[in-house]
Order: structure tokens, then C-alpha cells, then sequence
């Protein structure tokens, strides 16, 4: 039976098991958990799979810490990398392998990054603006905040945050920053619940949401990272093997959607009357469209509600 950590309820688990079992099953396989976390999904799939050998990455040496302390029980065959996912084929590399029967994606902010107040992640605690998922590198929110103009913090807060006010909260932000340098989450929070307007707070949840997620976005370069992990993670990927992306916003889920729906397509010209040699499609759809959560899980675990899942299998070698 797999152990949970007290604070870590895996999503959509049971639905994750399902679809890589026909890949993981009586034989010896190797899977890539991209996004480790705190190990919650890298634990069932070895408790379930005894000849898994699972190689675990996360940016996070925080979540590295416990997940190895999770997966103790099973470290002859788990391979623990701190990395970020667009970084997969350095982490192959580096272990003598070029590639694998499954690889899996659980995106966006952890459990343990939320419940820590002094990551700065969640927006209904006052914290140190950093929200970096690794606190050894990068910029930090506040260092977004402080240092980019407005312009260029709208464009942030529009493209990242589908924030329809971005122009208003940007001008703000550089007026209020003039005055007093950004530290602190709660700050920022009140400055939003002024900036947009009282009609939008009423029906379109919390003022401070599609900023702080277009922060943590922009801190991480999390889209840019998924752009470059996904031709990797398929690119690595053997005949017969298996991918599975959980994403929990629009914009992750819309990218997922369009790499694997382009390699579920045949690429011979429309109009011909056979395949040609080598442009049939690389993968299969494993999902009709996005699959949700249901009810039951959505009550009992809240990050639920907004994942989508997809995942697909290679039946073709890359061109």
C-alpha cells in the first residue's frame, strides 16, 4: 500500500496508475516523474510496479529532501535529480539512459510550496514575495515587481494571468512601488483588492489569483520550461511507452493539448491516396479531450478541481 504524506493527496491517482499500467506491468521499466514533488504518485507507481526503476526530478531540494525520505523503502531503484524538467535529457544522459516507458507530468505549485507561508506561493498569507520553486536561483516576485515597468508587468499579468484589468494593476503597482519597494505578500494583495473594480471582485474570485499566478509563472519561466520538457519527455519516449500531463491552469493545458494533438496527426499532404513512409503519427490519444476530476475527489482533495489530464502513447519513432 502506498504511504501519503499528511500534507500530499496525489491527483487523480487511481487514473494515473490505470494508464500507465499496460506499459509498467511484469517487466522491467524505467519512469520519468518530471515534477517529483513530494513523491505521492512516484510511491504508488513503485509500490504497484516491482521491476519499476523510477527517476525522479524536481527543482525543489526542499521536495527532494522528503520525497527521498518517502521513497527510502525503495532506493535501489529510484534515481533522485535535482533538476528542472526541461533539463530530462542531461538527466538521462548522466544515468546511461536514453529511453523510457513512461513519463509523467503533475504541473503548477506544489502542496508543500503552498502550505510554507515563507515561499510567498499563496495569496491568503502574508509572506516574503519570492515564490521562486527553487530558493537557490532565480529572481524572486518582488524582484519582478520592483524592477519591471509597467508595460512589462501588464504584458505579464495579461499573457500569463489572463488578468483582463493588467493595465490598471501594472500602473498601480509602479506608483505604489515608488513610494515603498514591494516585500511582502499581504501588500500586494491590498493594492489588488483597490485596483480591481468591486463588480469583477464580486464574480470572478479572488482579486489577487490570475496576479500571483502570472508572478509565479514569470519567476519560474514555467511555460518556457514546458515548451522545451515536452519534445524532450516525447523524444525520449519508446515505442509502446506512455505520457501523462496533469495541468491545473489554461495556458498549461492548452500547450499539452496542441504538442500532442501535432504528433497524433499524420503529416502526408491531404489529397494523397496512401500514407507516406515515415509521416504517419508518432503518438495515440489516451484521452478524449481533457479528463477532470470527479466530485468525490473534489471534495476531498481541493487541488483537484482544476486539473485537466492527457496523456498519450508512441506508436511511431520519431522522424
Amino acid at each position: 500500500m502506498a504511504r501519503e504524506h499528511p500534507r500530499h493527496v496525489p491527483v487523480l491517482l487511481e487514473r494515473v496508475l490505470a494508464l500507465f499500467a499496460p506499459v509498467l506491468s511484469d517487466k522491467p521499466a524505467v519512469l520519468v516523474d518530471a515534477t517529483l514533488g513530494l513523491g505521492g504518485h512516484a510511491d504508488a507507481l513503485l509500490a504497484a510496479h516491482p521491476r519499476l526503476t523510477l527517476v525522479g526530478l524536481d527543482r525543489d531540494p526542499s521536495a527532494l529532501a522528503m520525497s527521498r525520505e518517502r521513497l527510502a523503502p525503495y532506493a535501489d531503484r529510484v534515481h533522485l535529480v535535482h533538476a528542472v524538467y526541461d533539463e530530462m535529457p542531461r538527466a538521462l544522459s548522466d544515468l546511461g539512459m536514453s529511453t523510457v516507458d513512461g513519463v509523467l507530468f503533475d504541473l503548477g505549485v506544489s502542496s508543500m510550496q503552498l502550505d510554507e507561508a515563507d515561499r510567498g506561493f499563496a495569496y491568503a498569507k502574508d509572506a516574503p514575495l519570492d515564490m521562486r520553486m527553487d530558493q537557490t536561483a532565480g529572481i524572486t516576485a518582488a524582484d519582478v515587481l520592483n524592477t519591471y515597468d509597467a508595460a512589462d508587468l501588464a504584458r505579464i499579468l495579461r499573457d500569463y494571468g489572463e488578468e483582463r484589468f493588467a493595465g490598471r494593476i501594472a500602473k498601480a503597482v509602479v506608483a505604489e512601488r515608488g513610494r515603498e519597494l514591494f516585500r511582502t505578500s499581504g501588500r500586494l494583495v491590498e493594492l489588488l483588492y483597490d485596483a480591481v473594480p468591486a463588480a469583477s471582485r464580486r464574480t470572478g474570485g479572488h482579486p489577487a489569483k490570475r496576479t500571483f499566478q502570472a508572478l509565479r509563472i514569470e519567476v519560474n519561466g514555467e511555460l518556457d520550461v514546458l515548451r522545451r520538457a515536452l519534445p524532450a519527455a516525447l523524444a525520449a519516449l519508446k515505442v509502446g511507452g506512455r505520457i501523462v500531463v496533469e495541468s491545473y491552469q489554461s495556458l498549461e493545458d492548452r500547450l499539452v493539448k496542441q504538442v500532442l494533438a501535432a504528433l497524433a496527426k499524420s503529416t502526408t499532404p491531404e489529397g494523397l491516396p496512401v500514407e507516406l513512409p515515415g509521416h504517419g503519427p508518432q503518438l495515440r490519444l489516451l484521452t478524449r479531450g481533457a479528463e477532470q476530476a470527479d466530485e468525490t475527489e473534489n471534495d476531498h482533495n481541493p487541488r483537484a478541481a482544476s486539473v485537466r489530464l492527457r496523456a498519450a502513447e508512441r506508436i511511431r519513432e520519431a522522424s
